[in-house]
């Protein structure tokens, strides 16, 4: 059955996403509220497929904030990185520059609002965080990083990124770390497993921490379920 639900994701999902670009391309010229609109949509739609298509739960301790905070999530699948578009308010996302430059997906979430991060840039690439990091922070939007710089196996819980810390140091914001165990049910290749996976919203880390202590501090948030048992029941609310 999990191949079968799979093979109907892919289906329907993909497809759906050529179509979710071309409308964005359609109403852009509209202004910024259609396309924001179109894009939350398609995390919707993605969401909405996961659930009744795939049968995976998400249960969740409490809602994320709204505002202009530094939103550090675990990352282990494409499962959460689309799902940040649901559960945050109109956030600018910090992916690899591979992702942006794809035809007509990429220029959907340039016009929408990403940070492009070239990893061969080094200090350049950190500057163009900051800079587009600090356009987000002026339109009160929260920023999504994915602190480890890459998806991580089942188990891993790897030093993060230098990037995260200039970012987190140089614009002064608040730090939402979530945790959650996504890989469970998303793990490496085409088949996706019915099942729960938990998301924990960590307590806001303040601003003007040392790079040791924010470094510290989100990677025990954010890897708190890594050596758990992800068969553990659940008390979190259902979402």
């Amino acid at each position: 059955m999990n191949l079968l639900r799979s093979l109907l994701f892919a289906l329907i999902f993909y497809p759906g996403t050529v179509l979710v670009c071309t409308v964005a391309l359609l109403v852009t010229p509209l202004g910024r509220g259609p396309l924001r609109a179109v894009v939350r949509f398609w995390a919707v739609f993605h969401r909405w497929l996961v659930k009744h298509v795939l049968r995976i739960r998400f249960v969740w301790n409490r809602e994320v904030p709204e505002g202009a905070y530094l939103i550090a999530v675990k990352h282990h699948a494409m499962l959460e990185a689309v799902d940040t578009l649901r559960f945050a308010r109109t956030p600018i996302v910090v992916m690899k520059q591979e992702l942006v430059d794809l035809p007509l997906w990429g220029w959907v979430t340039r016009v929408f609002g990403v940070i492009g991060v070239d990893r061969k840039a080094g200090a350049k690439a950190l500057r163009d965080m900051v800079k587009r990091g600090r356009k987000a922070q002026a339109d009160g939007r929260p920023i999504v990083i994915f602190p480890e710089g890459t998806r991580v196996p089942a188990g891993a819980a790897p030093k993060l990124g230098a990037g995260f810390a200039g970012l987190y140091r140089m614009l002064g914001m608040p730090v939402i770390p979530i945790a959650h165990d996504s890989i469970h049910v998303w793990p490496k290749g085409f088949v996706k497993q019915a099942g729960t996976v938990r998301f924990h919203v960590g307590d806001v880390i303040p601003p003007g921490l040392s790079r040791e202590e924010i470094e510290r501090a989100v990677h025990e948030a954010i890897n708190r379920f890594v050596h758990e048992d992800p068969s553990a029941p659940a008390d979190d609310a259902a979402r």
